[in-house]
């Protein structure tokens, strides 16, 4: 059974930081490139970042030198740093692999920006 927990998400003021972590069990951390998604209220899930499993790294225009996404394969573990927070960065954040598996989302974290 494959299981994906996002954490790390909460509110922020514009400009702020914050560091999400995805911790995946089973084998599926170690065989799948890995991404973060996001999904805003009335708005579809779209992908913002990605890493494969040699570090090759994609990343949404909108996220583009504000994001980082990395992955520590002895934890099990993939980041993602977000710096220069925007309001409409303001959304739920998943990871899952890329492209993305239907039966292994997580429940998310929440990200909020706002003063």
């Amino acid at each position: 059974q494959v299981q994906l927990v996002e954490s790390g998400g909460g509110l922020v003021q514009p400009g702020g930081s914050l560091r999400l972590s995805c911790a995946a069990s089973g084998s599926i951390f170690s065989i799948y490139d890995m991404g973060w998604y996001r999904q805003a209220p009335g708005k579809q899930r779209d992908r913002v970042a990605s890493i494969t499993g040699v570090g090759n790294t994609y990343y949404a225009d909108s996220v583009k030198g504000r994001f980082t996404i990395s992955r520590d394969k002895s934890k099990n573990t993939v980041y993602l740093q977000m710096n220069s927070l925007k309001p409409e960065d303001t959304a739920v954040y998943y990871c899952n692999t890329v492209p993305a598996r239907a039966g292994v989302w997580g429940q998310g974290t929440q990200v909020t920006v706002s003063s």
